[in-house]
Formats: C-alpha cells, structure tokens, sequence
C-alpha cells in the first residue's frame, strides 16, 4: 500500500505522479473507516483528498507555509505529515485534534478553528518573510463559503499590493456547512459555469503544452487569454482587485493541479487559483447529504447510520420547536443566522416562515448589526449563533446593539464546555464578556422547558438579551419547578442552609448530585437556580448570607469576569463576608475531549465539587 510509504512530511515525493490517485484511495478508504469510529468532519476532507496530495507534491513541509481555513478539512494534511498512527485518538482527550495545531507538528504553521482567518495570517507570514529575507512558499487555501466571512476580503484587499509570491487557493465545493448563499456564491457560480471560457480555454492550453514551441506561443497567447476570460466570465472580482486568477480548475485532478501550483510559485505578486472539488466524495451517503457529514459522530460505514441513535431532543431541538411555535403568535418575530440553519435549529423555522429567515453567511459582525437595523424597525430578531463564534461580533454588540438599547435576542448555542471541537469551539467566555456591557440582560435555563419560556420572555423584553444553552441532550428533569420567568430573578430550588450552591443553567442537574453527595455527609444545602446571570437577584442571595457560611457558585464559564467573580464582588460591595468558592474554567483554554472527561479534568464534575466543599467547610 502507498499509505505505508508515508511516515513523515515530504515521503510523497517518493510516490510517482501516475500513481498519486492510488493514493487518493487509501486516503479515503482510512478516513472512511477511522472516522466511523470516532467521529469527525468528514465530507469536507473527503472533498479535499486530492488538493491536499497536490500541495504536499508541490511545496517542502515545514518550510513551505500551508494554512488551512478552519482546519476542518486538514485531515489529509495530518496523515501526509506523519499522524496516520495517532487517527484513532481523534478529537479524543490528550489525542490529536480534528484542527491544525502548532503544538501538534511543525508542519501544522498556524492554529486555524474559525473562519476567514487563512489570508490574512498568510499575508503575515509573507511579510514575514521579506522582513526577514528568507525564502519560502506562502499558501492559504480558503474555501467559498469563508468568502462570505468580510475579514477574507480585508486580507485579499492587502494582498493585492503584495510585491512577492502569495498563492491562495480557493477550494469552491459551493458549500460552507449548508448551501451557500449570495453574490459572492452565484459571482464562482458564474465563473464555474462559463463553459465556453473552460472548453477554449482547456482545449488550447493541452494542445500547445505538448510542444516547447506550443509553450512558447501560450506565453505569447496569455494576454489574449486575459481578455477572451474577461468575456466571457462575469464579475471579475480578483483580477479587478489586481489578484492573478487561475481556474477553474478540477480539484480531483491531482496531476492538473500540480502543473498549476508549480506554475504559480513563479509569480511575483499575489494569485489565487480556483479549484473544483466535491464534498463528500468517494463515499455515497456523504456525497448525498454533505450537510449531515460534514460533522458525524461515530457510524456505520455500509449504511451511513449514526451508531448511537439520538433518544432525547437536545438543546438545539427545543429551541427550534420554540422558534416555530413563537414564530406562529408573533409575526414580528425574524430569525438570524451566520451560515447554520441546521446547527442552530433553524431550519424548521426556515420552511415555514421563509420570509422571516435570514442566513446572512459566514459574517457574524454583519449578522449583529444587521439585526439591530431589524429592531429599530420594530421587529424581534433572534440571532441563533454558537457561543464562540459570537465573538466576533462583539464590537457590534456593543455599539450597534448596546448602546441603542436595541431588543435583538441573542440565542446562544453550544454555550459552555462543547467537547471535542477543542479550543477554538469551547463556549465558556459568553458570560464574562456580554455581563460587562451595559444594558446586556443574560439568562440560562435549567432545563428544556425553562429555555422555551425563556425565549418567550425574550421576544417580548424590551432592550437588548441574551439567552446561553449548551450542547447536547435538553435536561428533562425538575420538570415541576417552572415559576415565571421574572425579570432579575433566580429560582430557590431546595432551601436548607449552611451550604448555598449557586448553579447557572446546565450546572444545576451537578448541583443536585453536590446537594445529594452533602446530604448523605449530614450537610444541608440550598440550591439555586441563578437564572439570571445579569441581572443578578442580590435581595435572595443577601437574604440567604443571614443563615449559610459558605456560597458555591457554578458556572461552565470561565472564571475571569464570570457569574462567580460578580457574585462575590457583589458580597464585597454589600459588606457581606461569607466566603464563595467559585466553580468554573480556570485561565486556561479547554483542550479536545469529551465533556464529561473535561469536566472531570477541570474539577467541575459533581464528585471533584462535593470534595472541594468538604475541605473548605
């Protein structure tokens, strides 16, 4: 096998060129099979096999920088590099990551996890570079639904003045999770459909590469070419923007692409080249459903079925059942996203309401403002957004949203520890930067039915609100504790004394097991559903100092900034000295893993908390 032959960066030159697309088959059949094990974003990489052989053919790992936009796809790229043996640790606990990672290998240049990032830390390393007067190659490789992300075209607004080699490639699949949308996709569906540019095109550049006077006279030919593509193809964004454009090109093609990259490393000045590829490809389910595979747990390969079948409605259920029921009473209701409709929930909201459904693409900052604009109308946009990608809008948070005291509600899912995605998906920093921005209201439900009479709440608030849940299956327990959702006020679930336990959202069910763990040690507990983070209910928490000596808050947030810090500056502020021991993510960024292994890792689980108790009392 051709795969054996891999051990470390730079082996596949070893491989001839006519046997590459062997090697393209063993790569696909070991993703195939180890993913289904594991679990992992498989579509994209198998759409991105060949590309993936034809740069590591073409450029010197790890000298050559390659940076990968996102990173989901770089699977290939790891086992090219030496990691083919660790797969069976993917996305596992102290394994590999599913993302490119410095710390991982050399070869892996730049930490990638969110999108539209690639160009903009590769202009950097080709800055670099002529700083430093060394001589290396510079790819970025974007897909086309990073495109619709604003800081790609900041970076490719840069790279137009470049004085030396920048080669970016675009890998047009016309896809980012779900089917792109907007001028940006039907501009490459344009390019990708003129087919009297690519037949005119493909025809005379075979015929005239056979001879080295035939190569001669397609040199002489390239301005005519220019000129006949600007014809004949619509929209030419790059080369307007003073971008050399190649393509487009098939990305299954590995011995075409070679030609292509080899070709660009000539260049002086910036190109990006426009390559084709498939999502999905080589395996039937995911080439039939990208949407479903593009992030899979475990499955069975003959059939394409989850191994573990999902029995209970997670989180993200709930909330696009509520959006559809609140949807029907309130037509003023519009919903918001960046590029998920399925992983936020949405699509069911999508088909019945479809004039009410925005997905604005991968522009979060776009998404926020967008929203606010919605809400001075008089509308009630819900932005459905996972907690880490909400960062980046955070400027637009404030200013747009913020400071006009704005009523946008901010839906925010895979809240909290998130697993295996690692740092750069881990949402454990939402409560510490929208409770320091005034006029931000923050909630987390306990349970199913508190996040939908959480939502209903939040239509009908009057300013700017926040509601965070986290990933995986919705809580269904304390379902006969619903008290009115009012506004600044928690929830006394158990009310004892000596031990107050604090819980925010999906930290109540460990605070049970803690107020179990302490009974059963002679120790009462009181718990309480914090329900809101900000405001928070300082008369109930001032009114239980009178008769506990100790307040345990638990938060999946982190520490810095978080609900606990607030809490005991609150305390402080008060004259109140009870102590608080604080349970949440320390300063550190959470690794790859399952959740229950990093919670444990973290001490947040209900054993690690109940011992930190025991010692303090």
């Amino acid at each position: 096998m051709l795969l054996e032959t891999i051990r470390k960066e730079n082996d596949i030159k070893a491989i001839p060129k006519d046997q590459l697309h062997y090697l393209a088959d063993e790569i696909r059949d070991f993703l195939i099979e180890s993913i289904s094990e594991t679990g992992g974003h498989l579509a994209s990489n198998l759409g991105a096999v060949e590309l993936t052989i034809a740069l590591h053919y073409v450029y010197d790992l790890p000298k050559d920088k390659l940076i990968w936009d996102v990173g989901h796809q770089s699977y290939t790229h790891k086992i090219l590099t030496g990691r083919k043996d660790e797969f069976a640790t993917l996305r596992q606990f102290g394994g590999i990551s599913g993302f490119p990672k410095r710390k991982e290998s050399t070869c892996d240049c730049f930490n990638t996890g969110h999108s539209s990032t690639s160009l903009s830390a590769g202009i950097g390393f080709v800055k670099a570079r002529e700083i430093l007067k060394e001589d290396y190659s510079v790819v970025s490789v974007i897909g086309d639904g990073s495109l619709t992300g604003g800081m790609a075209y900041e970076a490719m607004n840069n790279a137009s003045s470049l004085k030396s080699n920048f080669t970016m490639v675009l890998n047009d699949n016309k896809m980012s999770i779900a089917e792109n949308i907007g001028g940006i996709s039907t501009l490459l569906n344009n390019i990708r459909t003129a087919e009297p540019y690519i037949n005119l095109k493909t025809g005379i550049e075979s015929r005239l590469n056979k001879s080295d006077l035939g190569e001669r006279i397609a040199n002489r030919l390239r301005s005519t070419k220019n000129s006949i593509k600007q014809m004949l193809v619509s929209g030419k964004l790059f080369e307007n923007m003073g971008i050399t454009y190649l393509g487009p090109i098939d990305g299954h093609n590995i011995e075409q692409m070679i030609h292509v990259f080899e070709q660009a490393k000539k260049l002086d000045h910036s190109v990006i080249i426009h390559v084709l590829t498939e999502k999905g490809r080589g395996y039937q389910p995911a080439q039939r459903h990208p949407r479903r595979f593009h992030g899979t747990g475990p499955f069975d390969v003959k059939t394409g079925s989850p191994k573990v079948k999902k029995e209970k409605a997670d989180y993200t259920d709930v909330f696009g059942a509520s959006m559809k029921r609140l949807g029907a009473s309130n037509e003023k209701i519009v919903a918001v996203t960046a590029a998920m409709p399925d992983g936020t929930g949405l699509s069911g909201f999508a088909m019945k309401y479809p004039e009410r459904f925005c997905d604005v693409g991968i522009a979060e900052e776009h998404a926020v403002t967008f929203c606010a604009a919605l809400a001075a109308e008089g509308l009630r946009p819900v932005f459905a957004v996972y907690s880490s990608f909400l960062q980046r809008g955070y400027d637009q948070i404030i200013h747009d949203v913020c400071m006009q005291r704005l009523p946008v509600v901010f839906a925010i899912d895979r809240a909290g520890i998130v697993g295996q995605d690692g740092e750069t998906h881990q949402g454990v920093f939402d409560l510490s930067y929208l409770s320091m921005i005034p006029e931000m209201t923050v909630l987390a439900p306990k349970n199913k039915w508190e996040l939908h009479d959480m939502l209903k709440y939040a239509v009908a608030f009057d300013g700017p609100i926040a509601i965070r849940y986290p990933r995986g299956t919705a809580y269904d327990g304390l379902q006969d504790f619903r008290a009115p959702v009012e506004y600044g006020k928690s929830e006394v679930l158990y009310l004892e004394k000596e031990v107050a336990l604090l819980a925010v959202g999906s930290m109540v069910p460990v605070a049970l097991q803690v107020k179990k763990a302490l009974n059963a040690k002679g120790i009462p507990c009181t718990v309480v559903n914090v329900r809101f983070v900000k405001p928070m209910d300082e008369t109930l928490f001032v009114e239980l100092a009178k008769n506990h000596r100790l307040f345990v808050t638990m938060e999946d947030n982190a520490a810095a900034g978080g609900f606990g810090e607030r809490f005991r500056n609150m305390l402080d502020q008060a004259g109140i000295s009870v102590p608080t021991e604080i349970v949440a993510i320390p300063d550190a960024f959470v690794e790859h893993g399952k959740p229950d292994v990093l919670y444990r890792e973290l001490g947040m689980d209900a054993k690690s908390v109940t011992e930190r108790i025991r010692k303090r009392l």
